[in-house]
């Protein structure tokens, strides 16, 4: 076969040879290439002439293109202008071809990321085939991941963040349409924000997966909540929510590990060598070391709303739109508005006054979806909200949901939301409509009472001076006795002097340093690799060769002092120290060893660290403190401590929750939910619909009723014989029966004919 021959009717060979040996083929390559170059010009005219032949020599090209960089340098600028400018023209197997060479490009380093991603993404709104969609979403998404495995590529993600925050900020001039009314109907199908979808969808695909994490990342989202199309602002609110229901994409393009103790049980029954055990812990600690990774990748460092940049604005342009777009908006969008401002507020400690005012005029026990609404104005109240603006919120509650008119439910979901303002702000209360719901505690219903006692309790602890004097309580009542007060609206405790359970980190740490021996040089290493997991990316430009590392002077504490009477009292307070560090030697040698650890327990308590004068403490360090803290009131209510250490240990207990899940990213735990506005509720009886519904759930998956005896191995259905039923009868009721009485009172001539009549029918048997 000629070589002409070769390379006009069989690329694959030609692409081979070419490959092998690029120089000498460069000749029929470039034939090739003009060959391209003219098919492309009339491919561009008219899209559906010669277009197998124009699909095959772009394969061809993409394959060697790395084998004639110079002659090949426009080829991937050709390829992406011909998607991005005649993308509706090609037909759907052009439009995949194309792709898949672009991508094949990609990953034979011929172009970079950002140049494939500027392509990609205009595609995603305009690609109407869904395994394209799908395997464009994918080549992105993995793409990114693959660029951020090792280390975060800063460059790529500006890239990408820049065009995804142009993809959602192109459709924010348009008009607000709503999900509503005549104004959506008349909308009709115009801009539908499909280029604003996708990047908020790609956006919270990253972020789900770990690989995105920064402010930059939560600013594109928080943008799309402003955006005037519906379903973009819906999945932005649900993003900051946490209340997307996302099922896990298959495509993780993650190895499935091997199942460890399947191997372990095949090594106990194959022969042992010292080979396969090797083999087998190095198999296991890979399979460890992968699942911890994916643990950490999937695990955000912050959740989304504290990582929000000017928090203040983002409430009350969210105020903004729900007040200004009221009517165009349904309920469930204008909840979710509600939910995430509320939050917002909470979170951040936000005062948006005009907030109160538009939604006491949804505080109705008829409204519908009102346990959601009652959810976000108690999450929206924190201690620095102005009483006089919530006073007329927790009055309405009153006088619409705590009156004989409305069932116990009502009256229950009523006091639990007055009582969940009143935790974050008491001074939101009035005395006389106190003593009125305090005393529904008698009411008949458990509902009621327990809500009336929760809010009880509530201003025992925190405002006893409210109630009368039997309502007290002993502890409040002493505690008024001895003179304790509770502050008034903006005014503050006295300044902080020391984190509370400090002592008991910086005698662990000490305790550590001992065990393994770490010299005071390896501490700066210690405290670097205790913020691995827990940073926020920097963002800047900024290089840290500017940065002037400053040995001090002495390995002695850094103490500043601003005057004399400080050195002074730094001077007592470690004398102190050394006196009380004397004390615990003298005590560790006297026998009685529970004095001796309750009397170190007190002096700890009384005792000031200068740990958080000398050391940064990271969030493991807070995390580990808090767990010290609880393990001493553990320890203490062991050792039959009263109630007021037993309070304490449930609060440390619950904040170690709360601070669990804000890990997450997903907020859940740190905010109440609708279950504790409307309390603890009896069963309703179900009705006859319900009845039935739950009938033929139980029968799903279920053969018929009626027995199935002597029916399983029949070609025709039957019953059993009653021969078959005499010998499965049960033996007492056979000895009661009248054929064996018969045979115990028959009579010597009766049982000699039964027997000549056997022995005749067994004769007759055997002829």
């Amino acid at each position: 076969m000629g070589r002409g021959v070769l390379l006009t009717s069989n690329l694959p060979q030609l692409q081979n040879l070419i490959k092998r040996d690029p120089p000498a083929y460069k000749e029929e390559f470039l034939q090739q290439w003009n060959h391209y170059n003219s098919i492309r010009q009339i491919f561009q005219i008219n899209p559906d002439e010669n277009a197998q032949h124009f699909r095959e020599l772009v394969s061809f090209i993409a394959q060697v293109a790395q084998c004639y960089p110079k002659e090949t340098a426009d080829f991937p600028s050709q390829i992406s202008s011909l998607l991005l400018e005649s993308y509706g023209t090609l037909s759907p197997d052009t439009r995949r071809s194309l792709v898949q060479n672009l991508v094949m490009l990609r990953n034979k380093d011929v172009i970079t990321s950002i140049t494939l991603l500027q392509t990609l993404f205009p595609l995603l709104p305009k690609t109407t085939s869904s395994t394209l969609r799908g395997f464009i979403r994918r080549t992105i998404l993995s793409d990114i991941r693959t660029a951020n495995l090792r280390s975060k590529n800063h460059k790529l993600n500006r890239a990408v963040q820049a065009m995804l925050f142009g993809m959602v900020e192109r459709g924010m001039d348009a008009e607000v349409v709503g999900d509503k009314g005549k104004l959506k109907a008349a909308a009709g199908p115009g801009n539908n924000g499909e280029e604003a979808m996708w990047a908020v969808v790609l956006t919270k695909e990253l972020w789900r997966k770990g690989i995105w994490n920064d402010a930059k990342t939560v600013s594109i989202i928080a943008l799309g909540c402003f955006h005037p199309v519906v379903k973009v602002q819906s999945a932005s609110l649900h993003f900051f929510l946490g209340s997307d229901e996302e099922k896990e994409d298959s495509d993780d393009e993650e190895e499935d590990l091997p199942d460890v103790k399947a191997l372990q049980h095949r090594r106990e029954i194959n022969k042992k060598t010292r080979s396969g055990d090797k083999k087998l812990q190095k198999l296991a600690k890979a399979v460890k070391n992968k699942k911890k990774k994916k643990a950490e990748s999937t695990t955000a460092n912050f959740p989304a709303i504290q990582l929000l940049n000017d928090p203040q604005t983002f409430g009350e342009k969210l105020y903004d739109i729900l007040n200004k777009y009221d009517k165009r908006f349904s309920l469930d969008h204008k909840i979710l508005i509600m939910q995430l401002l509320s939050r917002v507020m909470g979170g951040h400690k936000l005062c948006v006054l005009g907030f109160y005012t538009y939604i006491m005029k949804y505080l109705t026990y008829h409204q519908l979806r009102i346990p959601a609404i009652l959810v976000a104005l108690a999450q929206s109240v924190h201690d620095f909200t102005p009483p006089d603006a919530l006073t007329p919120v927790v009055r309405k509650l009153a006088q619409e949901f705590v009156h004989p008119g409305v069932g116990s439910e009502v009256i229950a979901a009523g006091i639990n939301a007055i009582r969940e303002v009143c935790r974050r702000q008491p001074w939101s209360m009035e005395e006389d409509l106190l003593g009125d719901l305090i005393e529904y505690r008698k009411s008949r219903d458990k509902a009621v009472t327990a809500a009336a006692r929760g809010l009880l309790q509530l201003f025992r602890e925190v405002n006893p001076g409210m109630l009368k004097r039997r309502e007290r309580g002993k502890e409040a009542s002493m505690g008024m006795a001895k003179g304790s007060q509770p502050l008034p609206f903006g005014h503050s405790a006295q300044a902080a002097v020391d984190i509370e359970g400090l002592v008991l980190l910086e005698d662990h740490l000490k305790k550590l340093r001992e065990e393994d021996g770490v010299a005071s040089g390896d501490e700066e290493e210690d405290d670097a690799t205790a913020w691995e997991g827990w940073d926020v990316e920097s963002d800047s430009d900024e290089s840290s060769d500017g940065w002037i590392s400053v040995d001090s002077d002495s390995d002695h504490d850094l103490e500043i002092s601003d005057s004399e009477d400080e050195d002074d009292k730094r001077k007592k307070r470690k004398g102190k120290a050394k006196a009380t560090e004397e004390d615990d030697e003298d005590g560790n040698q006297e026998p009685d060893k529970d004095g001796s650890t309750q009397e170190a327990a007190q002096e700890a308590a009384q005792r000031i660290s200068s740990l958080a004068t000398t050391k940064i403490l990271t969030p493991a360090d807070f995390a580990l403190l808090n767990d010290l803290r609880i393990k001493a009131a553990s320890e203490a209510v062991e050792r039959g401590a009263g109630s007021g250490t037993k309070r304490k240990l449930a609060s440390l207990e619950s904040q170690r929750k709360t601070l669990l899940a804000s890990g997450d990213g997903t907020l859940a735990e740190t905010f109440i939910s609708e279950e504790d506005i409307l309390g603890p509720r009896k069963k309703t009886k179900a009705d006859y619909a319900e009845r039935i519904a739950s009938i033929e759930k139980g029968r799903e998956g279920r053969e018929k009723f009626g027995s199935l005896k002597g029916k399983k191995n029949k070609a025709t259905p039957s019953s059993t014989t009653n021969r078959e039923k005499a010998r499965n009868k049960p033996i007492m009721m056979i000895l009661a029966s009248g054929a064996v009485k018969g045979k115990k009172k028959a009579s010597l001539r009766q049982k000699q004919q039964k027997l000549r009549a056997h022995i005749e029918r067994a004769k007759k048997a055997h002829h």
